[in-house]
């Protein structure tokens, strides 16, 4: 059981954080009914040894299988994102004192639905590109480089699906970035966004091309096992944002100390807001560039943050008994996925796999704790809605998210405050601030001259609002529609008539 956090730290142990959040830290589908045979490449004598060791285990037996007559697999590989790290149950050794890997029995690649015979679970919190592919480094002396763990268990098993997560250990530094926030806030010092938004986008860059890398010797550890590229799928996943500016909106906000959401609140923003979707733009152009399938789960955990109702994150966590004395490694579980952010990882994968997309984006839309998965990446799906008579964009105003912002007309300016997204199948008008929140008519009062404004999405029928040509209606009251009355003004229901400031395209 996941415990609640501890908060009896010290600065020093906070401090620790830049060494410690391992992982974001410093350091259907086809039915392979026909799977290729081709012959792999012999492995290293060392590598072989582990091999044929694995095999006894699999099938009593150290001979290499027929394609054919293997188990089913499922492999992850990557950092802490994906190994475990904050679920709080961990796989014997590697839970300290000598390896940290944090895997967790809980992982999302052990609770898809997927049908495979054994799954295996290789990532390691901390874990950069240097210690996935092809000739890397070890991050523990009991440990393989991961490429060459994929390497034996893709000769030993009939590999369904690889998943990579990674990246954030490279250039961009989470773990680091994220410990700075934190201490600047409870040291009373000012926001930490100045000092790192200049040059984020330049960090994303430089680390996209070893990303990239890293998927190629993946294929290429895959083909040197007798597989073709179409074999298997190859999965990219990104990183939802474990944290978000409107926690106060939950009703049980326990306080940003209690509940572990250390951090000034405009850092969150910009973490949610631009740091992440940055970072996952990345991932998207590393997928693109390799030919691997693209999971977006940017939005995933909106609604679900640290101090939200439902969380799908740890918040700070300091463990003051392993190890003991307390240590870097005391607080490397916090702001990772909990149990409940794997099921929903699990969950968009499953999705992902019996799509047939090469790219999806998966999220809560109606915060009822059940991930949904959408074609395409979210930045493809959010766009501006620009009135047809004063040519004004809508916005939510002062790029605010919180329960009951004002959304009104402003000069279109380009910002995500300015960029919405219809649901269909929902029939609610999420923004691109948040996907936790959507247009909504207060107290459900369809009378002329109603304000919108944003709310915490929750399906019901006072946030249902159908698409007629350019106009957009309540699903409740279709004689209504949003009304633009001038640049500036805030976005209101009034009488349809037709008329150009009923429209939006």
């Amino acid at each position: 059981m996941t415990r609640r956090p501890t908060l009896r730290c010290t600065l020093a142990a906070v401090a620790a954080f830049a060494a410690a959040l391992g992982g974001v830290a410093a350091t259907g589908p086809t039915a392979q009914a026909d799977p290729r045979t081709t012959a792999s490449t012999p492995l290293a004598p060392e590598l072989e040894k582990v091999r044929a060791a694995e095999a006894t285990k699999l099938y009593g037996s150290a001979a290499e299988r027929p394609m054919a007559e293997r188990k089913t697999s499922l492999l992850s590989l990557g950092d802490s994102e994906i190994s475990g790290e904050g679920v709080g149950t961990y796989e014997p050794g590697t839970n300290g004192p000598d390896n940290w890997c944090h895997r967790s029995p809980d992982a999302a690649i052990h609770r898809t639905g997927i049908p495979a015979d054994v799954t295996y679970n290789v990532a390691c919190s901390g874990a950069y590109t240097g210690n996935i592919r092809i000739g890397g480094s070890k991050q523990y002396a009991d440990e393989l480089v991961q490429s060459d763990n994929l390497a034996v268990k893709a000769r030993n098993t009939r590999v369904k699906m690889v998943l990579l997560v990674a990246g954030a250990n490279d250039d961009l530094q989470f773990g680091p970035v994220i410990t700075d926030c934190v201490t600047r806030y409870l040291t009373l010092q000012g926001p930490c966004e100045p000092k790192y938004a200049p040059g984020w986008q330049a960090r994303v860059d430089a680390l996209v091309p070893k990303v990239e890398q890293t998927v190629r010797d993946l294929r290429t550890v895959m083909k040197d096992a007798g597989y073709a590229d179409g074999d298997y799928k190859l999965v990219v996943m990104g990183y939802p944002s474990p944290i978000g500016p409107d926690i106060e909106d939950n009703p049980d906000f326990p306080g940003k100390l209690p509940g572990g959401c250390v951090g000034h609140t405009s850092d969150s923003a910009w973490g949610r807001n631009t740091a992440v979707p940055a970072f996952e733009r990345g991932m998207r152009r590393v997928a693109r560039n390799t030919g691997a399938l693209y999971l977006d789960n940017s939005r995933l955990f909106h609604g679900h943050e640290v101090c939200m109702e439902d969380t799908w994150a740890r918040g700070l966590y300091v463990d003051l008994a392993n190890p003991f004395p307390p240590n870097a490694n005391s607080v490397r579980q916090s702001f990772h996925p909990n149990a409940r952010g794997h099921g929903a990882f699990a969950s968009c994968l499953t999705q992902l796999y019996r799509s047939g997309h090469r790219e999806a984006g998966c999220a809560d839309p109606a915060s009822t704790g059940t991930p949904a998965l959408y074609p395409g990446g979210w930045d493809d799906a959010y766009r501006p809605l620009k009135n047809a008579a004063t040519g004004a964009c809508v916005d939510a105003y002062g790029a605010a998210s919180a329960n009951g912002t004002q959304v009104g007309g402003w000069p279109c300016g380009g910002s995500r405050n300015q960029e919405w997204w219809y649901d269909a199948g929902q029939k609610s008008l999420h923004s691109a601030l948040t996907h936790d929140r959507c247009v909504d008519v207060p107290s459900a009062k369809y009378t002329a001259g109603t304000a919108v404004v944003l709310w915490n999405c929750h399906g019901g029928g006072n946030q249902q609002f159908v698409r007629s040509a350019e106009s957009i209606r309540p699903v409740a009251a279709q004689d209504l529609c949003l009304t633009l009355g001038s640049a500036e003004d805030a976005l209101r229901l009034q009488k349809c008539d037709g008329a150009a400031n009923q429209r939006f395209a």
